[in-house]
C-alpha cells in the first residue's frame, strides 16, 4: 500500500491512499439523541451532510471525524459503529471479497464524490469500503479520528489473510502501512502508528453480539474516567477494568458500543 503526504485542506483520493481505515460511521434509531450523547461524551459538534437530511457529520476541533445516520436513512443496518476502509476500486474489492467467502450487504452505491459498499467478512464481521475523495485534510483526519479499529474474530491469522487480500495489505508496492504480529494480535501500522488490530477469540455462535466477530472503534480521549461518567449521565453505559483504567467500553442509549482509549498510552 502507499500513502501520499498531504497538506491541510488538500483533497485526497483513495486511488493514492488505500487499505487503511478512512472513516467511521454510526447507524442509530434516534439521531437527535445520538447527537446529544456524543456531544456530551466526546465533545463533538455537528454539521449537515450533502448526502441525506438524516446523515450528520461529527466535528472535532473543526475537523470531520465521523458520520451518524438514522437506520431508516442511507443504510438499512443494525445499530452499530462501522469502520470504512479506503479502496482504489469498490467493484474490484467487492469481487475479491466474494471470491474469498465474504458477503455484500449494500452496494457498491454512488455517493458523489465516491462510491461505498457494506461488506461482511467470512466470519460475519461488518465493515465498509469507500472509493473516491476522502475528507479534506487527510492528515488532520488521521490525527482527530479514532485511535484505531480492532477486529474481534475467530482466527486473527485467517482474518489477516482475508483483509490483506481484499484490501491490498498484501500488495508488493512499497508504502507506509505494514502488518505485524505484536502481543498476541495482528497489527496494521501506518507511519509508526497503530491504525487497526485483529484479535482472536470471538465466538460466532455466542448469544451476545459483542462476543461474535465484529469491528470495534477506539476513540482517543484525554480522560477515560470522565468519558465513562459522561456516558452514564447521558443515558448510556460504561464498563471499566477499574479506577485509572486506560480503556473503557461505552454504549450509547441505542446500544451502539465503542471504546475510549487514553491518549497517554498511544
Amino acid at each position: 500500500m502507499k500513502s501520499d503526504s498531504t497538506l491541510p485542506g488538500e483533497v485526497v483520493s483513495t486511488h493514492s491512499v488505500f487499505g487503511a481505515p478512512c472513516w467511521v460511521s454510526l447507524t442509530t434509531r434516534d439521531l437527535r439523541a445520538a447527537q446529544g450523547f456524543y456531544h456530551g461524551v466526546l465533545g463533538w459538534e455537528w454539521q449537515k451532510s450533502t448526502l441525506d437530511d438524516q446523515y450528520k457529520i461529527a466535528m472535532s476541533d473543526a475537523v470531520p471525524v465521523a458520520g451518524v445516520s438514522g437506520v431508516t436513512s442511507l443504510w438499512q443496518t443494525a445499530v452499530a459503529w462501522i469502520p470504512y476502509f479506503a479502496v482504489s476500486s469498490a467493484d474490484e474489492t467487492v469481487a475479491r471479497s466474494h471470491e474469498r467467502g465474504g458477503t455484500t450487504a449494500v452496494g457498491p452505491i454512488s455517493f458523489p464524490p465516491g462510491r461505498a459498499a457494506l461488506l461482511a467478512d467470512r466470519d460475519g464481521a461488518v465493515f465498509g469500503i469507500w472509493e473516491g475523495e476522502l475528507v479534506a485534510g487527510w492528515e488532520s483526519w488521521r490525527r482527530a479520528a479514532p485511535a484505531f479499529v480492532r477486529l474481534h474474530t475467530r482466527d486473527a491469522f485467517d482474518a489477516a489473510i482475508f483483509y490483506g487480500e481484499v484490501l491490498g495489505w498484501d500488495s508488493s508496492t512499497p508504502g507506509d502501512y505494514e502488518v505485524h504480529y505484536e502481543e498476541n494480535e495482528v497489527v496494521l501500522r501506518g507511519r509508526g502508528e497503530v491504525v487497526a488490530r485483529i484479535y482472536s477469540g470471538a465466538v460466532g455462535s455466542a448469544p451476545d453480539p459483542m462476543l461474535r466477530p465484529h469491528w470495534q472503534v477506539h476513540f482517543a480521549v484525554s480522560d477515560v474516567e470522565a468519558c465513562a461518567r459522561a456516558a452514564r449521565a447521558h443515558g448510556g453505559t460504561a464498563h471499566q477494568h477499574g479506577v485509572g483504567s486506560t480503556e473503557a467500553v461505552l454504549a450509547d442509549p441505542d446500544g451502539a458500543r465503542f471504546t475510549v482509549t487514553s491518549k497517554a498510552v498511544l
